[in-house]
Order: structure tokens, then C-alpha cells, then sequence
């Protein structure tokens, strides 16, 4: 119990984190697709770089199973969904071990 508490708690924030990545690499992939931000800049390549590093492997097997949608790729929000659900999980978890 001693452990299990601060593992979750750091769990659910490590999950909310990563939904934060999620969400702005979605908005810097609309805007370097609109030429908003340009990709030449040494230091938005790299960020760009990282998020994509940090997101692909959880987006490629959704990726895979949705259907394509044209230029639409949703493959964002289902992770994102996947990850509120397991966020969840973790909060029942959570309280059930405090009051258990």
C-alpha cells in the first residue's frame, strides 16, 4: 500500500501527460500541413521530431485497424480515448485500495 499508492498517482499522471503530447502533436502536424511552422528551423524539427518518436508506436497499430478517411486521421482520438479509459481504471484502482 505504501508503494501502490504513489505508483498510481504517478501512473495517472504519466497517462495525462502523454494525452497532452498526443493533442500537440496533432496541432503541429495541422501546422506544418498549413505552412504555419516551418520545418527548416533547426529547433521546430526537433520538437517535431520528438513527438512523433514519442507518439508513433502507440498510433501505427490504430493506425492499421481504422479505416483510412481520407486526409481525417482519427487515430488520435481513439488513442486518446484509450488512454481517458485506462486513466479511469487506474482512478478506480486507486480507490479501491484506499478504501479496501
Amino acid at each position: 500500500m505504501i508503494i501502490i499508492d504513489p505508483l498510481i498517482r504517478v501512473a495517472i499522471i504519466a497517462v495525462d501527460l502523454y494525452i497532452w503530447i498526443i493533442i500537440i502533436g496533432a496541432i503541429m502536424s495541422w501546422l506544418v500541413a498549413f505552412n504555419i511552422i516551418n520545418t527548416t528551423n533547426q529547433f521546430v524539427y526537433m520538437v517535431i521530431d520528438f513527438i512523433y518518436r514519442i507518439t508513433e508506436p502507440a498510433l501505427r497499430p490504430i493506425r492499421r485497424v481504422i479505416p483510412n478517411f481520407g486526409s481525417v486521421d482519427i487515430s488520435p482520438i481513439v488513442l486518446i480515448l484509450g488512454l481517458i479509459f485506462l486513466q479511469m481504471v487506474l482512478g478506480n484502482l486507486h480507490r479501491a485500495l484506499l478504501t479496501g
